[in-house]
């Protein structure tokens, strides 16, 4: 209508002008309008494109539980087609759709989900810095679509554990079955009744036990680790099993991160030497190394890993990596260079980094993986810092290599036996800074894994989501 009243009062006007004015007046006239239905056209597309996905919205509400599977798959395809028209108006990217379960590495970018459970590719692993907050499900409308009986395999008095095993706080459709630590503690005849299709576990020592109730109740679907290692729980029987298995990836990599920037510093700028200086009360100025410029060797390139090159890019150090798939991190603003998993790339490594950091899981093709061939290829005056698991490294080859004086120092958190002997070389070597497996232990830490499990995932499981932080059994992480 704007423009039908102007053109009655426009004509006349242009019509009224000399021949010259009024070519351009038509010309600037003719412009605007075009501009105008250009942006009504537009208007009317958004508003059918509304009441188009609104009406689809009744519509599914419409149908009974029977379809609730079909409404997800739709919901989740209308919601991805608003992300992307969303995405649009706001010039910004989205990463490809993921909708199901798939293991291996985290993609580089950072992870990206919404209400109705569509999740990108990248946001298949949780991060405390990077994912979302974790959603109130008791608030929400929506039913459940299964049920989860769940079965806790946790120490006695583990208060991380409370709030699940106290049963207060579980999302509707959730209900815990049994908790223990050992088989005994279990009634496998009345379990198997009972049909329970969630594991959690938190036990130190839960390989056998999990392995037998593996064996026993095939109801099992889905076994949830609440520590970012699976080393402790495989089995031939956890990796030839049907079930889904999850871990708490994500929850420690932030002040592991910290830690291991905080070891480089240790050495580069010589605390020992400050805190010898401040107990002989003696003023000798020497000088320090910088961190900027130095390299970054990152054997293993997951969660952890990247987490530490995030902090050494900010230190101004180039980062080299170690990773299964090294083609993802080829868009990775951390990581400079990704190799293999091989020796020889191993050895490259060892050989160019000023500091090399060991964030590996363990597993069997990781056990022993830094050896003598290793060590012989590591840079002069090199830095060893392992904060991923004590097998991984051969620790006599570690102390030889410290003692030849090829290594400066190693900052090490993680040891091939714990608690550490006290007969063990490294207690007596100056250039060894050891912490007893704590740079991830926070006041809450496993609460906040736990706190995952329950807020996060189990949700995720009762309505039919996909789950985060996928474990490749075969693989071990």
């Amino acid at each position: 209508f704007q423009i039908f009243g102007a053109s009655r009062y426009m004509h006349p006007m242009i019509d009224a002008q000399d021949n010259d004015n009024k070519h351009i007046l038509r010309l600037i006239y003719s412009m605007l309008s075009g501009f105008i239905w250009l942006v009504a056209v537009n208007s009317c597309c958004l508003i059918g494109l509304s009441m188009t996905t609104a009406g689809a919205a009744r519509t599914i509400a419409g149908f009974g539980c029977g379809v609730r599977r079909s409404v997800a798959l739709s919901s989740s395809r209308t919601a991805l087609f608003g992300l992307q028209r969303r995405s649009l108006f706001q010039q910004a990217s989205r990463s490809s759709v993921c909708l199901g379960l798939t293991s291996g590495e985290p993609a580089p970018t950072t992870s990206d989900s919404n209400s109705t459970g569509v999740i990108s590719s990248s946001s298949r692993y949780w991060n405390r810095e990077e994912s979302s907050t974790p959603r109130n499900y008791s608030q929400s409308s929506q039913a459940a679509m299964k049920e989860a009986k769940i079965i806790c395999l946790s120490a006695t008095g583990d208060n991380a554990d409370s709030t699940l095993c106290s049963g207060e706080n579980l999302p509707d459709g959730a209900s815990i079955l049994a908790i223990g630590e050992s088989i005994d503690d279990f009634d496998l005849e009345l379990l198997k009744e009972q049909k329970p299709n969630v594991l959690f576990v938190s036990h130190a020592k839960a390989r056998k036990p999990l392995g037998t109730l593996l064996q026993e109740l095939p109801s099992l679907e889905w076994v949830h680790s609440r520590s970012a290692g699976i080393d402790y729980i495989t089995s031939p029987e956890l990796s030839s099993s049907t079930v889904t298995v999850t871990n708490a990836k994500g929850q420690f990599s932030s002040t592991l991160a910290e830690y291991t920037m905080m070891a480089c510093s240790y050495f580069a700028k010589d605390l020992p030497r400050l805190i010898r200086q401040k107990n002989e009360k003696s003023w000798r100025k020497y000088n320090v190394e910088e961190l900027r410029g130095s390299t970054l060797g990152v054997v293993g390139y997951g969660d952890i890993g990247r987490a530490c090159a995030k902090l050494a890019k900010v230190y101004g150090m180039r980062v080299v990596a170690l990773r299964r798939n090294p083609k993802l991190s080829e868009n990775d603003p951390y990581c400079d260079v990704a190799y293999g998993n091989d020796a020889e790339s191993l050895n490259r490594i060892m050989s160019e980094s000023d500091y090399i950091l060991v964030s590996a899981p363990l597993t069997e093709e990781t056990r022993g993986l830094v050896g003598p061939i290793a060590f012989s290829h590591t840079k002069q005056n090199a830095v060893f810092i392992n904060l991923g698991r004590g097998p991984i490294v051969d620790e006599n080859e570690l102390i030889q290599t410290l003692k030849s004086g090829r290594l400066k120092g190693a900052a090490l958190d993680v040891f091939a036996t714990e608690p550490l002997p006290v007969d063990s070389e490294l207690w007596d070597l100056d250039n060894v800074l050891i912490s007893p497996h704590n740079m991830d232990q926070t006041k809450t830490f496993m609460h906040e894994a736990t706190t995952f499990f329950l807020e996060e995932n189990l949700p995720r499981f009762l309505h039919g989501e996909p789950l985060l932080n996928p474990v490749d059994k075969a693989a071990g992480y």
